[in-house]
C-alpha cells in the first residue's frame, strides 16, 4: 500500500470517529426513534448517503455529482429530522427551512458550475485511487454532519420553547450572511460569463471589498443557524455549537481561502495589478478598500 493510501486510511478511521463521537454527544437530551436516537441515526445517514454514491462515480470516475450529493444529504436530514420527531414546533420548521433553502441554492449554484466546467480539478489526483476517493466523500459526510450538527440536535431534541429574540436575531443574521453569498456568487457568475473577463480576476462589486465574500456570507449565515439552535440545547448538545466553528476553520485554514489563494498567486501573482487589488482588499471580512 501506497503511503498516500495509508494516509487515506487512517484519515477514513479518523473520520468515522469523530463522526461517532459528534453522534454521541448531540443525541444526549434527544428523541429516540425505535430505539436509536435519532440525531445519531441521521448523522449515520449522512455518510451512508455518501458512501452509496461514491460507488458509482468511481466506477465512472467522476465527481460530477459530489457538490449535488452534499446539498441533497443536508435536505433529507434536516427533513426526516423534522418528520420522525413526535414534535414539530415553530423553531424546528424555521431551521428546517433555513436549511433547505440554503442547501437547494448552493447544490444547484454548483452543479450549474461543474456542468458547465465538465469537471472539478480538485478531484484529478484522486479518482483513480479507490481509498483516497472514498476519503473525499466520507469528508464530505463529515462536513455535512458538523455544519448542520447545532440546527439536527435542536430539530431532535426533547426539548422545546417558542420562537424568542434569540430566534429573531439568529434569522436576520442568516439572512445577512445568505444575502451575501448569494450576491457574490450571482457577480462571480456575471464577471466569468463575459468573455472581455477571461483570464482575469475580480474585482468589482462586492469583491472589492473582500477577495472571498461567498466565504464570508456563509460563515455568517451558520453563525445565524447556531443562534436560532441555542435556546433548545443543553449539557453535552452544546458541542454541537462547534458548527460555525468548523465552517469557519474549514473555510479560513483547510479548504476554501488557502486553496484559492495559492490558486490565484499561481495565476496572477507578481503582477502590479493583481498585487494592489490584494494589498488594498480585505481577505475574508468586506470592508471598503484601503
Amino acid at each position: 500500500m501506497e503511503k498516500a493510501d495509508r494516509i487515506a486510511l487512517i484519515s477514513l478511521i479518523v473520520i468515522i470517529l469523530v463522526g461517532l463521537g459528534l453522534a454521541w454527544a448531540g443525541s444526549q437530551g434527544g428523541t429516540v426513534v425505535s430505539g436509536v436516537p435519532l440525531f445519531a441515526g441521521l448523522l449515520g445517514l449522512a455518510f451512508v448517503v455518501q458512501w452509496v454514491v461514491f460507488i458509482p462515480a468511481y466506477l465512472a470516475q467522476s465527481e460530477r455529482f459530489f457538490d449535488l450529493t452534499g446539498s441533497f444529504t443536508y435536505i433529507a436530514v434536516i427533513v426526516l429530522a423534522v418528520v420522525l420527531s413526535p414534535v414539530k414546533d415553530n423553531r424546528s420548521l424555521l431551521m428546517a427551512a433555513l436549511v433547505a433553502i440554503w442547501a437547494v441554492r448552493l447544490g444547484s449554484f454548483l452543479f450549474r458550475r461543474i456542468h458547465k466546467a465538465g469537471k472539478d480539478g480538485r478531484f484529478d489526483s484522486l479518482k483513480p485511487y479507490f481509498l483516497r476517493f472514498l476519503n473525499t466523500w466520507t469528508l464530505q459526510g463529515l462536513w455535512v454532519s458538523f455544519t448542520l450538527a447545532a440546527a439536527l440536535a435542536a430539530v431532535t431534541t426533547s426539548a422545546r420553547k417558542e420562537l424568542d429574540i434569540f430566534a429573531l436575531v439568529g434569522l436576520l443574521i442568516w439572512l445577512f450572511g445568505f444575502i451575501i453569498e448569494v450576491v457574490a456568487d450571482a457577480q462571480k457568475n456575471r464577471f466569468r460569463a463575459n468573455p472581455e473577463n477571461a483570464g482575469r480576476y475580480i474585482h468589482t462589486g462586492l469583491w472589492s471589498w473582500s477577495r472571498h465574500p461567498n466565504y464570508f456570507g456563509e460563515i455568517v449565515l451558520w453563525i445565524g443557524m447556531a443562534i436560532i439552535a441555542l435556546p433548545v440545547l443543553s449539557d453535552w448538545q452544546w458541542v454541537t455549537l462547534i458548527s460555525p466553528v468548523f465552517v469557519t476553520l474549514l473555510l479560513t485554514r483547510i479548504s476554501g481561502v488557502p486553496m484559492l489563494e495559492r490558486r490565484a498567486d499561481r495565476t496572477w501573482g507578481g503582477q502590479e495589478d493583481y498585487e494592489a487589488y490584494k494589498a488594498r482588499t480585505s481577505v475574508l471580512i468586506p470592508r471598503p478598500p484601503k
